[in-house]
């Protein structure tokens, strides 16, 4: 056998159609319990609490107790980022489970991506902050300019009250609805919190859609 990480047991992790529909329903970043993922599984509660033992034995899920009741999250931004990056492979090569629903335009138009925005408003507000030099491209790395630094700050975002995390400050994340980059990372999670703190944008319940307020989208 040779010496490497065992991606066939993460594979096999995400590969079972309702432990795919709780990591999925878990990207929307609300930490949820097991009752409300055995309803987006489509299974029974006991066969969720099973599944759940696996994804958190395998590093995917994290449970945190809160008084009588333990929700679940997605363990890190790398899973976030790995789960979309595979809807952008599996979208991209024709593998849809359903049909477009309603909502169908609206999240590929704005949608929440863990802790960032994603869908059309994501990656053009991508485009524009590369075009703009307020982030760039350097050494296969993303990095904030001291230009950035200068806008954020602007825009009344305290960059250095981010709270500390492995997560770089930059990071961009391949989009699985437009095939293209939008921003992840501290930036991408501080921006999107800015966004609902200042009434341009919020989360739809029970959705990942995110809608934009019209001062919302003219100030994006």
């Amino acid at each position: 056998m040779k010496d490497s990480p065992d991606i066939s047991r993460v594979a096999s992790l995400i590969g079972d159609p309702a432990r795919a529909n709780i990591l999925t329903a878990l990207m929307s970043g609300k930490a949820l319990t097991a009752t409300e993922l055995a309803h987006e599984a489509g299974v029974t509660l006991q066969t969720t609490s099973a599944h759940l033992a696996k994804l958190d034995e395998g590093g995917l899920i994290r449970p945190r107790k809160e008084g009588r009741h333990k929700y679940f999250t997605l363990a890190s931004e790398d899973v976030a980022h790995v789960l979309e990056a595979l809807m952008g492979l599996a979208a991209g090569s024709g593998h849809l489970r359903h049909r477009p629903g309603p909502r169908d335009p609206e999240l590929r138009h704005a949608r929440v991506c863990y802790n960032h925005l994603a869908g059309d408003m994501g990656t053009q507000m991508y485009d524009s902050l590369i075009a703009r030099g307020l982030i760039l491209h350097s050494d296969k790395a993303l990095n904030l300019t001291l230009s950035g630094r200068d806008f954020f700050t602007g825009l009344g975002i305290d960059l250095d009250a981010f709270p500390a995390s492995r997560s770089p400050m930059c990071r961009d994340c391949l989009d699985w609805s437009e095939r293209r980059s939008h921003l992840a990372g501290r930036l991408g999670r501080g921006l999107l919190a800015h966004f609902e703190s200042t009434g341009w944008a919020q989360r739809i319940p029970e959705s990942r859609v995110i809608r934009f307020t019209a001062p919302g989208k003219k100030s994006l």
